[in-house]
């Protein structure tokens, strides 16, 4: 088997500029490409590096590592062999390399059993002839008059669950934003909003009580914390549930939040998590971690960052196979330049064809090698 790495930035052509309160304003998408082919099949996996609001690892840093143990790994043992034992031999790496190889690997092992990666992940034979999973949207910091006109695109196209990034400004503009929506759709949409971590615990309590008018269906990450304990006090008294993302950066993290969904108590019931694949490591750690939330009773996300097309029809898959009570797949929409084709963004949601692996086609000759084994 022959591995090659690529790079490649992508871009937005359809005005979305992405600005939120943890990231800034991001003018572009840095991704990486793995390529693996075994003489059959030629199978790809993605990731986005420019992440450190995130992570804390610098593009450089992830491009470093992913480059230091492409070259130690042994290419000619079988895909499968390499997927089972990835724990093992790149444990150490940072989760961005590793949900890189993770997810070629699964596109690979996907292709060669001539399943839809969804199916492979489902232990089931194909059944469908698209994969396909509803999505919401997020309306990204921006002026008034352009935050309104995409979210009248978004329900024009069917887009009926959008995300409001808050928490990037003043919150008397957050509110007026809510309210505009709400006064423009009424209950049409289902609203949230994401804090990405920037409240204090102290203004917390009166936000989430002034946010109870617009009907949210949750709030995520309102405060900075990787205890999910340390939410349990705030979710009791929130008038919508509270939604973990920066909060869950491990499976650890997922099993502090099933336990204390088991355990009961005021406010286990209204924490929830947003799970990724890059968070996580990639397709097998977040398959487990969906498994572990389903069997605590604690609803959750497959979502993703803003991301290309290969990293988003990995997400896609996984919904596909997992069925989560809410998905946020919308990270390729109205890219610009990206290598990958055979995504539909249509009718509120999200699908590629039935095909072997992730169902997508991608232009190498596109995105500039970096190695190649």
């Amino acid at each position: 088997m022959r591995a090659s790495l690529h790079a490649k930035d992508l871009h937005y052509g359809n005005g979305v500029v992405l600005h939120t309160a943890s990231s800034g304003s991001l003018a572009q998408l840095q991704s990486l490409y793995l390529r693996l082919d075994d003489g059959v099949h030629q199978a790809v996996g993605e990731v986005r590096i420019n992440i450190a609001y995130l992570n804390g690892y610098t593009a450089d840093a992830v491009r470093s590592s992913t480059l230091a143990l492409l070259s130690r790994v042994d290419w000619q043992q079988p895909p499968e062999q390499l997927l089972a034992t990835l724990p093992d031999w790149a444990g150490a790496s940072p989760m961005p390399v590793r949900c890189l190889i993770d997810c070629a690997l699964h596109d690979l092992v996907a292709r060669r059993a001539s399943l839809p990666l969804a199916d492979w992940l489902r232990g089931s034979g194909a059944t469908q002839s698209t994969i396909a999973y509803a999505s919401n949207q997020t309306l990204f910091w921006s002026p008034f008059e352009v935050f309104m006109q995409q979210a009248q695109a978004y329900v024009a196209r069917g887009f009926r669950d959008l995300k409001v990034r808050v928490a990037a400004g003043d919150f008397a503009e957050d509110l007026r934003r809510l309210r505009a929506l709400r006064e423009r759709f009424g209950d049409g949409i289902k609203l949230a909003a994401d804090a990405n971590a920037q409240w204090s615990m102290a203004e917390a309590p009166a936000r989430l009580a002034a946010l109870a008018p617009f009907g949210l269906a949750y709030l995520e990450q309102p405060v900075a914390t990787e205890q999910p304990a340390d939410l349990l006090t705030l979710a009791a008294a929130s008038p919508m549930p509270l939604m973990l993302d920066e909060g869950l950066r491990s499976l650890q993290d997922v099993q502090a939040l099933c336990d204390l969904r088991r355990a009961g108590g005021a406010g286990s019931t209204r924490l929830w998590a947003h799970l990724k694949l890059v968070k996580l490591g990639g397709l097998a750690p977040a398959l487990a971690a969906s498994r572990q939330l389903a069997d605590a009773g604690v609803p959750f996300m497959i979502g993703q960052m803003n991301e290309g097309g290969a990293a988003t029809a990995a997400a896609l898959h996984l919904a596909a196979a997992v069925t989560p009570p809410f998905a946020e797949l919308y990270g390729a929409d109205g890219l610009a330049d990206d290598p990958a084709s055979g995504l539909v963004y249509a009718d509120g949601g999200l699908a590629v064809p039935a095909r072997p692996g992730l169902g997508i086609d991608l232009d190498f000759s596109l995105t500039p090698t970096l190695w190649s084994s």
